[in-house]
């Protein structure tokens, strides 16, 4: 759960909805699946890393349409690497997920 000041998703405004859906074309479509075991902690975490972007929309557009063309399979990194690294950097960050 972050500790700021969230906006849940049923409580968005137009400008939040448009650039938390305008990114997700870019994600592997592996990633639009739910994964039950990093949500298990407490629905409050649901997509926390989105949610703690809520604040600033134009901000969440850009981070995350970001990451997701940093996963494009042109790029000379495998799927493999890509998680690799992710997985890293979530342990070295005391992430759950």
């Amino acid at each position: 759960m972050a500790w700021i000041k969230t906006i849940k998703p049923e409580e968005a405004d137009e400008k939040l909805i448009a650039a938390m859906h305008s990114q997700r074309h870019l994600y592997p479509k592996e990633y639009a699946e739910r994964v039950d075991a990093a949500t298990s902690q407490s629905s409050e975490q649901d997509e926390s890393i989105i949610r703690s972007h809520s604040l600033l929309p134009d901000t969440l557009h850009h981070a995350f349409a970001t990451y997701g063309t940093l996963l494009s399979p042109d790029l000379p990194l495998s799927r493999a690497q890509h998680e690799m690294i992710a997985a890293t950097v979530s342990v070295c960050n005391s992430c759950f997920y």
